[in-house]
């Protein structure tokens, strides 16, 4: 049972982080720095420090709010935030066409 519970969040923060701004960041630190190793050691810290944050959150909170409302929360939470990166992406391709109509 921990073996599945470990497995489904490495699969669900693994997959959710490639291609997130924290890759990125790290990516170009490590290709303008001479120090890859330190590069690592500093990204990997700050997102196990991030985990450990969200986790101790979580647990606080889930002893006050029910597990369905939580989810809840945070299946409208992510709906909002597609919703709003749709939107901005559609603009921003609006904004991008008038541009090249404009030349």
């Amino acid at each position: 049972m921990i073996l599945s519970l470990f497995l489904s969040t490495f699969l669900t923060i693994f997959i959710a982080e490639l291609g997130d701004k924290t890759q990125f960041a790290t990516l170009t630190m490590s290709g303008t720095s001479n120090r890859p190793l330190a590069v690592f050691l500093g990204s990997s810290t700050a997102l196990v420090l991030a985990s450990l944050i969200g986790v101790l959150a979580g647990g606080s909170i889930s002893n006050f709010v029910s597990e369905i409302i939580l989810k809840s929360i945070a299946s409208v939470t992510f709906f909002i935030l597609g919703t709003r990166l749709l939107i901005i992406s559609s603009n921003s391709n609006k904004n991008d066409n008038n541009e090249r109509d404009i030349k």
